[in-house]
């Protein structure tokens, strides 16, 4: 099976140390110890952690999941990210819209020749625009975990926060496998719901002309406990495993062009409106 259809493996490729570029270490990205935003996260996740069962996801996705609510385009749903700054996250208190660029743009910079990489990068965040219509943010941002299976290890707040869920007393749910078969595949597993479900979405319902690595991509790249925790790997395909390195590629960028330096949106748009025009144009369902 060949599903690396957009050029190999992207550790083959060269691209700059980009966390370096920002003046701040990598391992000062994603500090969930300390820091002046510490408890707006650390208050996130407890709500999150508390609240995303079976029942809940389940329930989100016969809301969302048909995407429904209304139509516009890309760029339209982009700006709409002025108005949200993400409080899970521990490394920036700006609006998502410029994170968006920053990721795009590193992207651009390290693969010139892959456009569906860049357009990835620029709406990767998207489905963030729930919390405008009324959800949540613990519902809407932050790390992304399967429910009906036992919490793993690398889960952020895995020791403080989800005494208080439901799922936790029911024994089938704590076990390793849980509601899964060994194996399933990641798309028959429940996420936590989130803007990476939701986006997912929106782009198989509008019928995105991107390959498989962007939806991967969009998909799971909050899912840190398998791309970067190596959690979950048993319940993992074949496909799962040859899409890693992609998802794990984009979360270089993702994550490590996060810096308070932000871009100039008016000075880019008018390539990434070509990138829409070339991959999703016109009124979207979302």
């Amino acid at each position: 099976m060949k599903v690396l259809n957009e050029g190999g493996d992207p550790s083959e490729i060269y691209r700059p140390d980009i966390h370096l570029q920002n003046g701040k270490p990598k391992e000062d990205f994603r500090n969930f110890k300390e820091g002046p935003l510490m408890d707006r996260v650390f208050n996130t996740y407890l709500l999150m952690h508390t609240n995303q069962t079976v029942q809940f996801v389940k329930k989100k996705h016969e809301e969302y999941g048909g995407c429904s609510l209304r139509q516009m385009t890309l760029m339209e749903a982009l700006d709409l990210l002025d108005a949200v700054v993400d409080e899970s996250d521990p490394d920036v208190d700006f609006p998502n819209s410029y994170h968006a660029y920053q990721t795009s743009e590193g992207i651009r910079k390290a693969h010139p020749d892959k456009d569906w990489f860049h357009l990835a990068g620029l709406m990767h965040d998207l489905g963030k625009i729930l919390a405008l219509h009324g959800e949540p943010q613990w519902a809407v941002v932050g790390d992304t975990f399967p429910v009906g299976c036992k919490v793993q290890d690398s889960v952020v707040f895995r020791d403080s926060t989800f005494r208080d869920n439901p799922d936790m007393k029911n024994p089938i749910y704590n076990s390793k496998y849980g509601i899964y078969q060994p194996n399933c595949g990641l798309e028959n597993v429940l996420m936590s719901w989130g803007h990476d479900e939701y986006m997912y979405r929106v782009m198989k319902r509008n019928n995105f002309a991107l390959p498989q690595e962007a939806f991967y991509m969009i998909r799971f790249h909050s899912f840190y406990p398998w791309h970067t925790g190596g959690d979950y790997m048993h319940l993992c395909n074949e496909e799962d495993l040859c899409m890693l390195p992609w998802v794990k590629e984009f979360n270089t960028f993702d994550l490590y062009t996060k810096c308070e330096e932000l871009p100039e949106p008016a000075e880019l748009r008018s390539y990434y409106q070509g990138l829409v025009d070339k991959y999703c144009p016109g009124k979207l369902w979302w």
